[in-house]
Protein backbone atom coordinates (compact mmCIF):
# COMPACT_ATOMS: atom_id res chain seq x y z
CA UNK A 1 0.00 0.00 0.00
CA UNK A 2 1.37 3.43 -0.94
CA UNK A 3 2.12 6.19 1.58
CA UNK A 4 -0.98 8.15 0.55
CA UNK A 5 -3.20 5.06 0.73
CA UNK A 6 -1.78 4.15 4.16
CA UNK A 7 -2.36 7.68 5.44
CA UNK A 8 -5.97 7.63 4.23
CA UNK A 9 -6.73 4.26 5.83
CA UNK A 10 -5.01 5.10 9.14
CA UNK A 11 -6.81 8.45 9.40
CA UNK A 12 -10.12 6.80 8.51
CA UNK A 13 -9.65 4.12 11.18
CA UNK A 14 -8.80 6.80 13.75
CA UNK A 15 -12.07 8.58 12.95
CA UNK A 16 -13.96 5.27 13.10
CA UNK A 17 -12.60 4.69 16.59
CA UNK A 18 -14.43 7.79 17.82
CA UNK A 19 -17.84 6.42 16.78
CA UNK A 20 -20.19 4.41 18.97
CA UNK A 21 -19.30 0.71 19.01
CA UNK A 22 -22.26 -0.41 16.93
CA UNK A 23 -21.77 2.36 14.34
CA UNK A 24 -18.09 1.49 14.04
CA UNK A 25 -18.83 -2.21 13.70
CA UNK A 26 -21.55 -1.75 11.08
CA UNK A 27 -19.43 0.53 8.87
CA UNK A 28 -16.34 -1.67 9.26
CA UNK A 29 -18.29 -4.75 8.17
CA UNK A 30 -20.22 -2.96 5.41
CA UNK A 31 -17.03 -1.79 3.67
CA UNK A 32 -14.99 -4.94 4.35
CA UNK A 33 -12.31 -3.11 6.32
CA UNK A 34 -11.30 -6.25 8.23
CA UNK A 35 -12.32 -8.87 5.70
CA UNK A 36 -15.18 -9.54 3.28
CA UNK A 37 -17.99 -7.00 2.87
CA UNK A 38 -21.20 -8.01 4.62
CA UNK A 39 -24.78 -7.31 3.62
CA UNK A 40 -27.33 -5.45 5.70
CA UNK A 41 -29.09 -8.77 6.31
CA UNK A 42 -25.95 -10.53 7.54
CA UNK A 43 -25.15 -7.73 9.97
CA UNK A 44 -28.78 -7.50 11.08
CA UNK A 45 -28.87 -11.22 11.86
CA UNK A 46 -25.83 -10.77 14.13
CA UNK A 47 -27.53 -8.08 16.18
CA UNK A 48 -31.06 -9.42 15.88
CA UNK A 49 -32.28 -6.25 14.15
CA UNK A 50 -33.83 -5.46 10.77
CA UNK A 51 -31.97 -4.50 7.61
CA UNK A 52 -33.52 -1.04 7.81
CA UNK A 53 -32.24 -0.56 11.36
CA UNK A 54 -28.73 -1.52 10.22
CA UNK A 55 -29.02 1.04 7.42
CA UNK A 56 -30.06 3.72 9.93
CA UNK A 57 -27.07 2.96 12.16
CA UNK A 58 -24.78 3.12 9.13
CA UNK A 59 -26.23 6.48 8.04
CA UNK A 60 -25.82 7.99 11.52
CA UNK A 61 -22.20 6.83 11.62
CA UNK A 62 -21.45 8.28 8.19
CA UNK A 63 -22.93 11.64 9.19
CA UNK A 64 -20.67 11.66 12.27
CA UNK A 65 -17.66 10.90 10.06
CA UNK A 66 -18.61 13.90 7.93
CA UNK A 67 -18.45 16.19 10.97
CA UNK A 68 -15.26 14.74 12.46
CA UNK A 69 -13.24 14.68 9.23
CA UNK A 70 -13.57 18.42 8.54
CA UNK A 71 -10.21 19.11 10.20
CA UNK A 72 -8.49 15.99 8.83
CA UNK A 73 -6.40 15.34 5.70
CA UNK A 74 -9.33 13.30 4.38
CA UNK A 75 -11.01 16.53 3.31
CA UNK A 76 -8.96 16.42 0.11
CA UNK A 77 -10.95 13.33 -0.90
CA UNK A 78 -14.18 15.32 -0.74
CA UNK A 79 -12.61 18.36 -2.37
CA UNK A 80 -11.32 16.25 -5.27
CA UNK A 81 -14.71 14.53 -5.55
CA UNK A 82 -16.60 17.82 -5.80
CA UNK A 83 -14.14 19.24 -8.32
CA UNK A 84 -14.31 16.16 -10.55
CA UNK A 85 -18.08 15.91 -10.24
CA UNK A 86 -18.41 19.55 -11.31
CA UNK A 87 -16.29 18.83 -14.39
CA UNK A 88 -18.69 16.03 -15.37
CA UNK A 89 -21.91 17.97 -15.12
CA UNK A 90 -22.60 17.26 -11.46
CA UNK A 91 -23.19 13.53 -11.82
CA UNK A 92 -20.95 10.44 -12.12
CA UNK A 93 -21.17 6.74 -11.42
CA UNK A 94 -19.59 5.69 -8.14
CA UNK A 95 -16.83 3.64 -9.77
CA UNK A 96 -15.84 6.32 -12.28
CA UNK A 97 -15.77 9.03 -9.63
CA UNK A 98 -13.67 6.96 -7.22
CA UNK A 99 -11.21 6.02 -9.99
CA UNK A 100 -10.90 9.69 -10.97
CA UNK A 101 -10.28 10.72 -7.34
CA UNK A 102 -7.57 8.06 -6.94
CA UNK A 103 -5.84 9.39 -10.06
CA UNK A 104 -6.31 13.03 -9.07
CA UNK A 105 -4.73 12.83 -5.62
CA UNK A 106 -2.06 10.34 -6.68
CA UNK A 107 -2.97 7.21 -4.75
CA UNK A 108 -0.70 4.38 -5.91
CA UNK A 109 -1.17 0.74 -5.11
CA UNK A 110 -4.12 -0.89 -3.39
CA UNK A 111 -6.73 0.96 -1.38
CA UNK A 112 -10.18 -0.05 -0.19
CA UNK A 113 -12.43 1.90 -2.57
CA UNK A 114 -15.25 1.62 -0.06
CA UNK A 115 -13.38 3.99 2.27
CA UNK A 116 -13.54 6.66 -0.44
CA UNK A 117 -17.20 5.78 -0.99
CA UNK A 118 -17.98 6.42 2.70
CA UNK A 119 -16.04 9.70 2.68
CA UNK A 120 -18.07 10.86 -0.33
CA UNK A 121 -21.31 9.85 1.39
CA UNK A 122 -20.16 11.94 4.35
CA UNK A 123 -19.91 15.03 2.10
CA UNK A 124 -22.99 17.16 2.80
CA UNK A 125 -22.75 18.69 -0.68
CA UNK A 126 -23.16 15.35 -2.43
CA UNK A 127 -25.97 12.84 -2.75
CA UNK A 128 -25.67 9.13 -3.49
CA UNK A 129 -28.30 7.19 -5.41
CA UNK A 130 -30.11 4.32 -3.74
CA UNK A 131 -29.46 0.82 -5.12
CA UNK A 132 -31.76 0.19 -8.08
CA UNK A 133 -31.99 -2.79 -10.41
CA UNK A 134 -30.43 -2.09 -13.81
CA UNK A 135 -28.32 0.87 -12.72
CA UNK A 136 -24.85 1.70 -11.47
CA UNK A 137 -24.77 3.60 -8.19
CA UNK A 138 -23.95 7.27 -8.76
CA UNK A 139 -23.09 10.47 -6.91
CA UNK A 140 -24.61 13.83 -7.82
CA UNK A 141 -25.20 17.38 -6.68
CA UNK A 142 -28.69 18.16 -5.41
CA UNK A 143 -29.58 20.22 -8.49
CA UNK A 144 -29.11 17.15 -10.70
CA UNK A 145 -32.44 15.50 -10.00
CA UNK A 146 -33.53 11.89 -10.28
CA UNK A 147 -36.45 13.10 -12.40
CA UNK A 148 -34.03 14.52 -14.98
CA UNK A 149 -31.85 11.40 -14.94
CA UNK A 150 -34.83 9.12 -15.56
CA UNK A 151 -36.21 11.41 -18.28
CA UNK A 152 -32.88 11.36 -20.13
CA UNK A 153 -32.76 7.56 -19.88
CA UNK A 154 -36.32 7.20 -21.15
CA UNK A 155 -35.68 9.55 -24.09
CA UNK A 156 -32.43 7.77 -25.00
CA UNK A 157 -34.20 4.40 -25.07
CA UNK A 158 -37.00 5.82 -27.22
CA UNK A 159 -34.61 7.33 -29.76
CA UNK A 160 -32.39 4.24 -29.98
CA UNK A 161 -35.35 1.88 -30.38
CA UNK A 162 -36.82 4.12 -33.06
CA UNK A 163 -33.52 4.18 -34.96
CA UNK A 164 -33.07 0.45 -34.46
CA UNK A 165 -29.31 0.85 -34.61
CA UNK A 166 -26.39 2.45 -32.81
CA UNK A 167 -26.13 6.23 -32.91
CA UNK A 168 -23.21 8.61 -32.67
CA UNK A 169 -23.29 10.08 -29.18
CA UNK A 170 -23.38 13.68 -30.39
CA UNK A 171 -26.39 12.93 -32.62
CA UNK A 172 -28.20 11.17 -29.78
CA UNK A 173 -27.38 13.92 -27.30
CA UNK A 174 -28.59 16.66 -29.66
CA UNK A 175 -31.91 14.83 -30.05
CA UNK A 176 -32.28 14.36 -26.27
CA UNK A 177 -31.41 18.01 -25.64
CA UNK A 178 -34.05 19.13 -28.14
CA UNK A 179 -36.73 16.83 -26.72
CA UNK A 180 -36.14 17.78 -23.07
CA UNK A 181 -35.16 21.45 -23.38
CA UNK A 182 -38.61 22.78 -22.45
CA UNK A 183 -38.68 20.66 -19.30
CA UNK A 184 -35.07 20.80 -18.08
CA UNK A 185 -33.39 23.63 -19.97
CA UNK A 186 -29.89 23.26 -21.37
CA UNK A 187 -28.64 19.73 -20.75
CA UNK A 188 -24.97 19.69 -21.72
CA UNK A 189 -23.37 16.77 -23.54
CA UNK A 190 -21.19 16.23 -20.46
CA UNK A 191 -24.25 15.66 -18.27
CA UNK A 192 -25.89 13.39 -20.85
CA UNK A 193 -22.68 11.39 -21.25
CA UNK A 194 -22.50 10.85 -17.49
CA UNK A 195 -26.14 9.75 -17.36
CA UNK A 196 -25.51 7.16 -20.09
CA UNK A 197 -22.97 5.47 -17.78
CA UNK A 198 -25.60 4.90 -15.12
CA UNK A 199 -27.96 2.55 -16.95
CA UNK A 200 -26.98 -1.04 -17.72
CA UNK A 201 -29.32 -1.33 -20.72
CA UNK A 202 -27.31 1.32 -22.59
CA UNK A 203 -23.78 0.69 -23.85
CA UNK A 204 -21.15 3.19 -24.98
CA UNK A 205 -18.81 1.71 -27.56
CA UNK A 206 -15.72 2.80 -29.41
CA UNK A 207 -15.70 5.86 -31.65
CA UNK A 208 -18.38 7.49 -29.47
CA UNK A 209 -21.23 5.22 -30.55
CA UNK A 210 -24.11 4.37 -28.21
CA UNK A 211 -26.59 1.53 -28.41
CA UNK A 212 -28.68 -0.88 -26.39
CA UNK A 213 -26.91 -3.52 -24.33
CA UNK A 214 -28.87 -6.30 -26.04
CA UNK A 215 -27.55 -5.24 -29.45
CA UNK A 216 -24.58 -7.40 -30.34
CA UNK A 217 -22.92 -4.68 -32.41
CA UNK A 218 -21.57 -2.97 -29.28
CA UNK A 219 -21.18 -6.17 -27.30
CA UNK A 220 -20.11 -8.76 -29.90
CA UNK A 221 -19.59 -12.33 -28.74
CA UNK A 222 -19.45 -14.52 -31.86
CA UNK A 223 -17.04 -14.23 -34.78
CA UNK A 224 -19.92 -13.13 -37.02
CA UNK A 225 -20.86 -10.35 -34.58
CA UNK A 226 -17.24 -9.19 -34.44
CA UNK A 227 -17.02 -9.08 -38.24
CA UNK A 228 -20.19 -6.96 -38.33
CA UNK A 229 -18.70 -4.71 -35.64
CA UNK A 230 -15.51 -4.19 -37.68
CA UNK A 231 -17.38 -3.39 -40.90
CA UNK A 232 -19.71 -0.94 -39.16
CA UNK A 233 -16.76 0.75 -37.52
CA UNK A 234 -14.81 1.09 -40.79
CA UNK A 235 -17.91 2.07 -42.80
CA UNK A 236 -16.41 0.74 -46.03
CA UNK A 237 -15.92 -2.53 -47.95
CA UNK A 238 -13.10 -4.66 -46.55
CA UNK A 239 -11.09 -7.64 -47.74
CA UNK A 240 -11.55 -10.69 -45.52
CA UNK A 241 -7.84 -10.52 -44.58
CA UNK A 242 -8.36 -6.97 -43.30
CA UNK A 243 -11.46 -8.04 -41.37
CA UNK A 244 -9.47 -10.82 -39.68
CA UNK A 245 -6.65 -8.41 -38.81
CA UNK A 246 -9.09 -5.84 -37.39
CA UNK A 247 -10.78 -8.47 -35.19
CA UNK A 248 -7.38 -9.59 -33.87
CA UNK A 249 -6.38 -6.01 -33.10
CA UNK A 250 -9.67 -4.92 -31.51
CA UNK A 251 -10.50 -8.03 -29.48
CA UNK A 252 -6.98 -9.43 -28.91
CA UNK A 253 -8.25 -12.63 -30.46
CA UNK A 254 -6.14 -14.37 -33.13
CA UNK A 255 -8.37 -15.30 -36.07
CA UNK A 256 -7.51 -17.74 -38.86
CA UNK A 257 -8.17 -16.20 -42.26
CA UNK A 258 -9.85 -19.39 -43.45
CA UNK A 259 -12.20 -19.31 -40.45
CA UNK A 260 -13.31 -15.72 -40.98
CA UNK A 261 -13.64 -16.29 -44.73
CA UNK A 262 -15.97 -19.25 -44.14
CA UNK A 263 -17.98 -17.17 -41.66
CA UNK A 264 -18.42 -14.39 -44.22
CA UNK A 265 -19.42 -16.86 -46.94
CA UNK A 266 -22.06 -18.73 -44.96
CA UNK A 267 -23.80 -15.79 -43.29
CA UNK A 268 -26.39 -13.81 -45.20
CA UNK A 269 -25.53 -10.56 -43.41
CA UNK A 270 -22.44 -10.23 -45.63
CA UNK A 271 -22.24 -9.71 -49.39
CA UNK A 272 -19.20 -10.50 -51.53
CA UNK A 273 -18.73 -7.63 -53.96
CA UNK A 274 -15.60 -8.93 -55.63
CA UNK A 275 -12.10 -10.35 -55.09
CA UNK A 276 -12.49 -11.27 -51.43
CA UNK A 277 -14.07 -7.93 -50.54
CA UNK A 278 -17.15 -7.93 -48.31
CA UNK A 279 -19.81 -5.42 -47.25
CA UNK A 280 -22.87 -5.57 -45.04
CA UNK A 281 -26.12 -6.48 -46.73
CA UNK A 282 -27.90 -3.78 -44.69
CA UNK A 283 -25.93 -1.17 -46.62
CA UNK A 284 -28.16 -1.89 -49.61
CA UNK A 285 -26.08 -4.54 -51.36
CA UNK A 286 -27.61 -7.73 -52.75
CA UNK A 287 -26.23 -11.22 -53.16
CA UNK A 288 -25.53 -12.56 -56.61
CA UNK A 289 -23.12 -12.76 -59.50
CA UNK A 290 -22.10 -9.86 -61.73
CA UNK A 291 -24.69 -11.10 -64.23
CA UNK A 292 -27.37 -10.99 -61.52
CA UNK A 293 -26.39 -7.39 -60.80
CA UNK A 294 -26.57 -6.45 -64.49
CA UNK A 295 -30.01 -8.03 -64.88
CA UNK A 296 -31.25 -6.17 -61.78
CA UNK A 297 -29.93 -2.92 -63.29
CA UNK A 298 -31.84 -3.59 -66.52
CA UNK A 299 -35.00 -4.31 -64.53
CA UNK A 300 -34.78 -1.03 -62.62
CA UNK A 301 -33.88 1.02 -65.70
CA UNK A 302 -36.75 -0.21 -67.86
CA UNK A 303 -34.90 0.97 -70.98
CA UNK A 304 -31.76 -0.18 -72.84
CA UNK A 305 -28.48 1.09 -71.38
CA UNK A 306 -25.07 1.83 -72.84
CA UNK A 307 -21.96 -0.08 -71.72
CA UNK A 308 -20.78 3.06 -69.92
CA UNK A 309 -24.06 3.34 -67.98
CA UNK A 310 -24.03 -0.35 -67.12
CA UNK A 311 -20.39 -0.27 -66.03
CA UNK A 312 -20.92 2.79 -63.86
CA UNK A 313 -23.91 1.22 -62.08
CA UNK A 314 -22.23 -2.16 -61.57
CA UNK A 315 -19.11 -0.59 -60.06
CA UNK A 316 -21.26 1.15 -57.46
CA UNK A 317 -22.17 -2.23 -55.95
CA UNK A 318 -19.34 -4.53 -57.07
CA UNK A 319 -15.58 -4.17 -57.09
CA UNK A 320 -14.80 -6.09 -60.28
CA UNK A 321 -12.75 -5.60 -63.41
CA UNK A 322 -14.43 -3.78 -66.29
CA UNK A 323 -13.55 -6.71 -68.53
CA UNK A 324 -15.65 -8.95 -66.27
CA UNK A 325 -18.65 -6.69 -66.88
CA UNK A 326 -18.07 -6.73 -70.65
CA UNK A 327 -17.81 -10.54 -70.62
CA UNK A 328 -21.17 -10.83 -68.87
CA UNK A 329 -22.77 -8.54 -71.46
CA UNK A 330 -21.89 -11.21 -74.03
CA UNK A 331 -24.17 -13.72 -72.29
CA UNK A 332 -26.69 -14.13 -75.13
CA UNK A 333 -28.96 -16.31 -73.02
CA UNK A 334 -29.83 -13.41 -70.69
CA UNK A 335 -28.58 -10.21 -72.37
CA UNK A 336 -29.61 -8.77 -75.71
CA UNK A 337 -27.79 -6.16 -77.75
CA UNK A 338 -30.38 -3.79 -79.20
CA UNK A 339 -28.18 -1.10 -80.74
CA UNK A 340 -24.64 -0.13 -81.53
CA UNK A 341 -23.80 0.28 -77.84
CA UNK A 342 -27.08 -0.53 -76.10
CA UNK A 343 -28.03 -3.58 -74.05
CA UNK A 344 -31.10 -4.87 -72.25
CA UNK A 345 -32.36 -8.09 -70.67
CA UNK A 346 -33.91 -10.75 -72.87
Amino acid sequence: MSTVATEIQNTFETILASLAEKERSVITRRIGLKGERETLQEIGDTYGITRERVRQIEDVGIKKIGRIMRTSPLMRIQEAGEKILQMHGGIMTRDRLISAIIADIGIEGAINNNIIDVLLQADYNLQRSKPQLGTNTYFHFAEVTKKMVEAVHKEALKLLKKKGDIMESIVLYDAIHLALFAQFGNLSNIILDSVMDIFLDIVKGEEKFIGLEKWKILNPATLKDKAIYVLKKKKEPLHFLDIAAAITERFSEPVKTSTIHNELIRNGEFVLIGRGIYVLKEWGYKDGTVLDVILEIFKKAGVPLSTEEITDRVLKVRQVKITTIYMNLQNKKHVERVGRNLYTAK
